[in-house]
């Protein structure tokens, strides 16, 4: 059986696309190039369908929600509020999995920012 190897690209609507990509490459140092490719370090990404009435993307309108990889979420999560960025006051942990915080995008979009346990 012929199966996918890898996420190649998330795409976004946005009433400003150029800001948005700015916003991205600014707030978060999401690194790309004139076409949007952006080369991540490996790592595990995990791929889970939610319940359709879920409050964990934030607003019922967002289908879908971005969780990128953080080596020190504290860290992301201060910077992001110095740079004025929407942070989510509260961040969780979980055993063997990580710590989780949340960061909204001047489009709306909630961003959730993973730091992997280990």
């Amino acid at each position: 059986m012929e199966r996918v190897t890898g996420i190649g690209g998330y795409f976004l609507r946005a009433a400003d696309p150029a800001a948005l990509g700015a916003w991205y490459r600014e707030k978060l140092g999401l690194d790309t190039d004139e076409h949007g490719a952006w080369q991540q370090e490996a790592g595990t990404t995990v791929f889970a369908p939610f319940e359709a009435d879920t409050d964990y993307f934030g607003a019922r309108s967002q289908h879908t929600m971005l969780n990128f990889r953080v080596r020190d979420l504290d860290a992301m999560l201060a910077q992001l509020r110095d740079l004025g960025a929407d942070v989510a006051a509260e961040a969780q942990e979980f055993d063997g999995v990580g710590k989780f915080g949340w960061v909204t995008d001047p489009e709306g979009n909630r961003v959730e920012l993973w730091q992997p346990a280990g």
